[in-house]
């Protein structure tokens, strides 16, 4: 008789995971794959909905927790390097876009970077300045942070294992990698080890190590955040969040990316694609999508569906508030 895998037990157990964006069934380009029956939940003090979670693009989230605010790589400038019309540009300047900030960022307690390139950071530092809020990443984080004159107090390097209490919920540092480009490597590669000079165009800022979060709300969801498109996966073990945000994958060169990934996180209940939009336009709905990486967002959910049927596929929009 096969071996019972009991965390994976219990968690099935336990009530389907729900997605509804503002208080309704949530609907993508792509319909979500259909979710077994399953047990009703046990009775919680958490009013469901109290968690949000907001997609600001790229793998960009605003989580509200009750009257708490995380942010997970804020990128809101989405400025115009070329990327996607050519040709690309690697000393635009950084400027960043506090109108279309300010507008949407009132509160943070939190700020969770992943890795450092322009795209995950460079709105950072303003968002620090406004709030008081403090940032985790890695040693480059905190470096850039102080160059940019955000203060020590509010800067916690972290490398992966750390578990971070926060009352109503908690943080889990993962250990993680970068994505390949075609050519087999990283896009400006490197860490600062020391403070450099601000910053002033994106190939300024590093990719820095990569990290991933499992962000644990009492009463509600586990979720698991990616930025970029590979994985380490035997940091993974144990975790079996209930929902991974999933960085869409722009290159083959790394194997077997989903499968190792999926399996390593126990097959979430949930898969929610990311990273896979224009981030280089408007922050407005229908999030736009090259026609590449249209390709490679169906590809993306079929594969899904074919690794971990049981899991429910999410294409969000912009912007709009979901509960897991």
């Amino acid at each position: 008789m096969p071996s019972l895998d009991r965390r994976r037990f219990l968690r099935d157990a336990a009530t389907t995971a729900l997605v509804s964006a503002g208080g309704l069934a949530a609907t993508s380009a792509t319909p979500a794959q259909a979710a077994p029956p399953a047990a009703a939940p046990a009775p919680t003090t958490r009013r469901r909905g109290a968690v949000s979670f907001r997609w600001w693009g790229t793998a960009g989230w605003r989580v509200d927790i009750g009257d708490r605010t995380v942010l997970v790589d804020p990128y809101l400038s989405r400025i115009d390097t070329g990327l996607f019309t050519g040709p690309f540009n690697p000393t635009t300047a950084l400027t960043v876009r506090t109108d279309v900030i300010d507008a949407r960022v009132d509160r943070a307690m939190t700020v969770l970077v992943t890795h450092t390139h322009w795209d995950h950071f460079m709105d950072v530092p303003h968002i620090a300045g406004r709030t008081g809020a403090r940032v985790f990443g890695t040693l480059t984080a905190y470096h850039l942070g102080l160059a940019y004159g955000v203060p020590s107090t509010q800067l916690s390097a972290v490398k992966g294992g750390e578990v971070l209490d926060f009352g109503d919920h908690s943080v889990e540092v993962v250990g993680s990698l970068h994505s390949r480009n075609p050519s087999y490597s990283v896009a400006f590669p490197g860490v600062r080890v020391s403070q450099p000079a601000q910053p002033a165009t994106i190939g300024d800022l590093p990719e820095g190590d990569t990290l991933g979060y499992l962000l644990r709300v009492d009463g509600g969801p586990s979720v698991y955040f990616t930025g970029a498109s590979d994985v380490a996966e035997r940091n993974l073990t144990g975790l079996a969040p209930d929902v991974a945000m999933v960085a869409m994958q722009n290159a083959t060169t790394t194997g077997d990316y989903l499968p190792r990934l999926l399996a390593g996180l126990d097959y979430p209940k949930v898969v929610v694609a990311v990273h896979w939009d224009n981030f280089e336009t408007k922050l407005q709905n229908p999030p736009p999508v090259a026609p590449a990486d249209r390709i490679r967002l169906d590809d993306m959910i079929a594969a899904v569906r074919r690794i971990s049927p049981r899991s429910r596929v999410l294409v969000p929009e912009y912007e709009t508030a979901y509960h897991f």
